[in-house]
């Protein structure tokens, strides 16, 4: 293994594991309130459209319209087609609109009219479809504009109702980010105080950091957490999601120190505009109560609607690939027995996964039970610790089938950067530069570096690189070519 860039912080290797572990719940969270916000998103415009036929066909109503509305229009269930139909094209408009944004669960005034702007623009390509589509039965024009009506009015009352609930049972605080800063400027008293005075919003303001003695006294409403020498302590103790460097005189060495720092704990790092001409790569403009600020742009792979082909991607594969595999596993079981009868068949090891929350791996035995009585070791060409079943199962990468389980559980995906273990990482993170950037993406089976021969023990850095690349230029396409490729290239697979 060669390792070719300097650690940039010297701290005890505490790891990011404590920090994470707030973390991981508050984004637990908000994944959860934002499915339960799109279920009910759905049950509401199902309901929606449903009172919309009776309104136009059941109702004392029903006699004043115009448009199709005899024979079997009246028919409830031959209007289920159209219902869906609809209702699946007001999700898809939602998502698109990105109205699943957690920050928006706290926001209700900024909530509702981006979902009325999205019901609107259904509306249209709703309306629009059924001119242009020849539906069986007719579809009434004055159903359609019903349909407007009543989901604006259920949609908008269940959203309501939802973050009305949210604010009330105390969640507000478990949704929103930490915030510190890295020094005191105009520009941050001015953002500070904006959030601040707003009770909903999604940011709320730990401290900040003094980073010239001249502004040891500060602003009196923000408690000063220490100098920025002790940035991880504070970072340590305080936990924050964003910190937000204010001060234009740090130079690039203590910039360079503090993005370290920020990748291994897991803290997003935002910088004001002022800070533009220092770091340009990557970054997009994004905006905190009318205030503007740099950060590292959303890759392709972090959006929820990549997210769910991803899944969904992966559930359909990993069953197929429990299914066409099972003989084959019963087979290698019998063999990994019969070599060495004393161990068991599946090999089980803690690996790092999203965010570096640690899981459990599943993969068959390729080595001898005690092949790590000295401690974890990178594999080697012709390894003595191997079974001679070892040899074909990790030269065929059949030794990896068991982690279609894994995959299955939603610990892993298909393709991704491959796990690690957390001995290892404690090192990795502090020696490798943007080594936890691969731990935004749950890991894989196989991987874009796993294809181009980066496996086992080789150089660590380019491994990083090629995992880097994937999450940057993710694409359903991308992960089918990695599983393809993943048959063909064997390169240092052993």
């Amino acid at each position: 293994m060669t390792l070719h860039t300097p650690s940039l912080v010297s701290a005890p290797a505490s790891t990011s594991a404590h920090s994470l572990s707030n973390k991981a719940e508050a984004l637990s969270l908000r994944h959860r309130l934002l499915f339960l916000m799109f279920v009910g998103d759905t049950f509401a415009a199902y309901g929606g459209l449903c009172l919309a036929y009776w309104l136009r066909f059941v109702s004392p109503l029903s006699g004043i319209g115009v448009g199709a509305g005899g024979g079997s229009s009246r028919d409830f269930m031959a209007y289920q087609p159209v219902i869906a139909l609809g209702v699946l094209f007001l999700m898809f408009g939602f998502i698109q609109q990105k109205i699943y944004d957690w920050k928006l669960l706290l926001r209700p005034r900024k909530l509702l009219p981006v979902t009325f702007k999205a019901i609107a623009f259904w509306f249209i390509i709703y309306l629009c479809t059924s001119l242009v589509l020849k539906f069986e039965p007719q579809i009434s024009r004055v159903f359609m504009f019903y349909g407007w009506g009543m989901v604006t009015l259920t949609v908008g009352l269940w959203k309501w109702g939802f973050t009305r609930i949210i604010q009330s049972t105390g969640r507000t605080e478990q949704l929103a980010q930490r915030v510190v800063f890295v020094g005191w400027t105009p520009d941050s008293a001015e953002l500070a105080d904006a959030i601040q005075a707003d009770g909903n919003h999604p940011y709320r303001i730990n401290g900040w950091l003094r980073t010239q003695p001249s502004t040891a006294e500060g602003p009196r409403a923000f408690r000063m957490l220490g100098s920025l020498k002790e940035l991880e302590r504070v970072i340590e103790q305080t936990r924050p999601d964003i910190l937000v460097v204010a001060d234009l005189d740090l130079n690039g060495a203590a910039l360079a120190r503090i993005a370290k720092v920020c990748e291994i704990h897991y803290v997003n790092l935002k910088m004001l505009p002022s800070m533009f001409q220092i770091f340009v790569s990557g970054l997009c403009l994004d905006t905190i109560s009318g205030h503007p600020l740099l950060g590292v742009e959303e890759m392709p792979i972090q959006r929820l609607t990549s997210q769910f082909l991803k899944r969904a991607f992966d559930i359909v594969g990993a069953l197929a690939g429990l299914v066409l595999t099972a003989p084959a596993m019963l087979v290698l079981a019998f063999l990994i027995k019969r070599e060495d009868p004393s161990g068991p068949v599946f090999y089980r090891q803690t690996r790092s996964g999203l965010r570096g929350q640690p899981f459990t791996i599943f993969k068959l035995r390729s080595m001898r039970t005690d092949a790590e009585a000295n401690g974890a070791q990178w594999a080697q060409k012709d390894d003595p610790r191997r079974l001679r079943i070892g040899k074909f199962m990790r030269e065929s990468n059949l030794d990896e089938v068991p982690q279609f389980w894994n995959v299955l559980k939603g610990d892993m995906s298909l393709v991704g950067p491959r796990p690690e273990r957390p001995e290892l990482i404690e090192t990795f993170e502090r020696e490798i530069q943007y080594y936890n950037h691969r731990h935004h993406v749950k890991p894989g089976i196989t991987g874009w570096a796993q294809i181009h021969g980066l496996r086992g023990d080789t150089d660590l850095s380019e491994r990083i690189r090629y995992d880097c690349y994937y999450i940057e230029n993710w694409s359903v396409w991308m992960d089918i070519y990695c599983l393809l490729m993943t048959f063909v290239k064997r390169e240092n697979a052993y």
